[in-house]
């Protein structure tokens, strides 16, 4: 039952994300720890940084990670065979419809407007990653105690690295991940 649950939740993902795998996210995040109720909200992030860093679609990585977490081999084979499935037929009769209409002003139309909904799913990822990241209580509330301001710096340091001095985005991960390890080794030694 579980592996027919897995497969269905990531079929719905995979049928409904256009945009790639940062649109899909609030999906994922709907589905793994609200509606199933799979992943904790840290766990959800972990899940994020690994889907990243691994190669391959966000998604499908994503998949292969609740599956696995779920329900091991068999659980990430499900989930990563419902992610995928949807796309495959889409794009099979999506290549089919275009190759035949399209100089089509409707399905111009179509397609441009789906930019925006795009745009505002790929926001909503993010801001569903940074907001519980830089607020413990995971809500944006400036009350003492509420926000972690080394959170805030890495944030920081990590859009100067990335938009200014255009580094890997691999490597500014790396350099985020040293610098928290150095942090942490800090603080216990301190401590």
């Amino acid at each position: 039952m579980i592996y027919l649950q897995l497969f269905l939740a990531f079929l719905q993902i995979g049928a409904f994300s256009f945009g790639g795998g940062y649109a899909a996210m609030p999906l994922i995040r709907e589905q793994v720890i609200l509606h199933y109720g799979w992943l904790s909200e840290a766990d959800f992030a972990n899940l994020v940084t690994i889907s990243e860093m691994t190669p391959g679609p966000i998604a499908i990585n994503g998949a292969t990670f609740v599956g696995n977490q779920v329900a091991g081999i068999l659980g990430a084979l499900a989930a990563t065979a419902g992610c995928v499935l949807p796309s495959c037929v889409f794009v099979s009769l999506l290549a089919l419809l275009y190759k035949k209409y399209h100089e089509m002003p409707l399905l111009k139309g179509v397609l441009g407007t789906l930019r925006p909904a795009v745009v505002s799913m790929i926001l909503a990822a993010g801001l569903g990653i940074l907001i519980p990241t830089i607020f413990t209580t995971g809500t944006v509330s400036f009350v003492a105690g509420n926000v972690q301001w080394r959170f805030v710096l890495y944030f920081i340091g990590c859009l100067v690295l990335l938009r200014k001095w255009k580094l890997n985005p691999i490597l500014v991960m790396v350099i985020s991940g040293v610098c928290e390890l150095g942090m942490q080794c800090v603080l216990r030694f301190a401590g």
